[in-house]
């Protein structure tokens, strides 16, 4: 087998790409052939060492991936050789075999395109757990998705859409709030137009006829969450995603005493662990989801195993558009 290893977490530029014995499965693993594998934040932060979950060295990163079952292990009863499978476990994607946690595969129904199936689980988990089960959004409902371009965003997006809410989605540039219009939201709003970001509240008032949006998804913290915070409607609920901007913004506490509103940590890998039931059910709504059409991973565009620091550096640009997705020849 072939992966990028990771032996220095200094950055991108220190990964190789090296020939390794391919694994044998222990009692509880499964020996996947990786067919794709998706390019998402952490895999950038973790070949940093800024990652909350620093494993040890050697590793090869990629979160997440799709492929086939090659063999699993003796207590493995769930999976099969041969089985279509996705998965999200941390590390390891960005190669061409992986061995995987039986329990952290989604056994994928036919007709799942493997590179969709790269670009699914944390996104669309992310987002479901997020908009249906933390902020328990309602039809006839405002969602505003910050970042709405991006892989979650556009997930987000779909997912809202499809609970019977009103969208409003907020990107960078026209190119990206074209894109949202195209992934279901119902009208955009250019952040560029609003920098600084001060205008960004009467955009959003203005977006939503002077009420607010009653539900923020927000991945991206950064300078525009607090004129965010501040349109939003009374009882709203403000979805903490992630920091893709980089810093962690600080809200006044009085502005969710002033609205009825709440702040909500949004944290999909830890409810899946504590929560696995709950977990997989969802998961299989979001698989079916997929199969009748109603959400569809955007991508963005698919390169080589093999040119993953291009992939790495095409994310660093901030122009991507949904999902980068990396495949192995077949």
């Amino acid at each position: 087998m072939q992966a990028w290893l990771c032996d220095n977490p200094v950055g991108v530029e220190a990964l190789t790409w090296k020939n390794l014995p391919t694994p044998t499965p222990g009692p509880r693993e499964v020996l996947i052939e990786i067919h794709a594998a998706s390019l998402n934040f952490p895999d950038l932060l973790i070949v940093q060492n800024k990652y909350q979950i620093k494993p040890p060295l050697p590793f090869v990163p990629g979160a997440e991936y799709a492929g086939v079952v090659q063999a699993v292990g003796s207590e493995v009863t769930h999976l099969k050789p041969g089985q279509p499978v996705a998965c999200l476990s941390g590390t390891g994607g960005f190669a061409t075999h992986t061995l995987a946690p039986a329990a952290l595969c989604m056994p994928l129904p036919p007709g799942f395109d493997l590179v969709d199936a790269a670009a699914f689980i944390m996104t669309y988990a992310t987002s479901y757990h997020a908009l249906i089960d933390r902020a328990a959004l309602k039809a006839g409902e405002t969602v505003l998705v910050l970042g709405g371009a991006g892989g979650v965003g556009t997930a987000a997006i779909q997912i809202a859409r499809e609970a019977g809410a009103q969208v409003i989605a907020a990107a960078s540039s026209e190119e990206k709030c074209a894109l949202c219009r195209e992934a279901g939201a119902h009208a955009t709003i250019n952040y560029s137009e609003h920098a600084p970001a001060g205008t960004l509240r009467d955009a959003i008032k203005q977006a939503t006829d002077g009420k607010g949006p009653d539900v923020i998804y927000d991945p991206v913290g950064g300078d525009f969450a607090e004129p965010a915070f501040r349109s939003i409607a009374w009882r709203g609920r403000y979805l903490v995603i992630g920091f893709a901007a980089g810093p962690i913004p600080s809200l006044p506490l009085n502005l969710p005493l002033l609205k009825g509103a709440s702040i909500v940590g949004v944290f999909w890998g830890d409810f899946a662990k504590r929560e696995p039931q709950a977990n997989a059910a969802m998961l299989q709504t979001l698989a079916q989801w997929y199969l009748q059409g109603k959400i569809k991973p955007v991508i963005d565009r698919t390169l080589p195993m093999a040119e993953l620091p291009q992939a790495y550096a095409w994310m660093g640009s901030r122009q991507v558009k949904g999902k980068l997705v990396l495949v192995n020849p077949r």
